[in-house]
């Protein structure tokens, strides 16, 4: 089967990590749809879609942990793994992850560090 075109932006590079799909190009990644069907993914109503550091797929509203050690530029101390993060929202771009820390206030977060809670 030959592989999907990116539905964010059309790159006809995308690979199979697990069982989503990641874009090269613009670094989107999809879940392909139950009958199988990479092209038709489950995030084709425009909303932006994130995944956990073991690939679970992230919602707006979920409970996050930290799974590691974040160094953040300014602030006196580092965010601890185990961190718990609340009513997280998931936006587009490089940090995918808009929330509120309890002690640090709003932060924007890569998917990759946290784990669904």
């Amino acid at each position: 089967m030959p592989a999907p075109h990116c539905p964010a932006c059309a790159c006809d590079y995308p690979y199979e990590d697990r069982d989503h799909w990641v874009c090269p190009e613009c670094g989107h990644e999809w879940i392909p749809a139950p009958d199988g069907n990479p092209d038709t993914a489950d995030t084709d109503d425009g909303s932006p879609s994130a995944l956990d550091a073991n690939g679970n797929p992230l919602q707006n509203g979920d409970t996050v942990v930290l799974a590691k050690t974040l160094k953040v530029k300014g602030a006196q101390g580092d965010l601890k793994p185990g961190t718990k993060v609340k009513n997280i929202r998931i936006v587009t771009g490089d940090h995918n992850i808009d929330c509120r820390i309890d002690g640090f206030g709003a932060m924007k977060l890569k998917s990759e560090f946290v784990k669904k809670a």
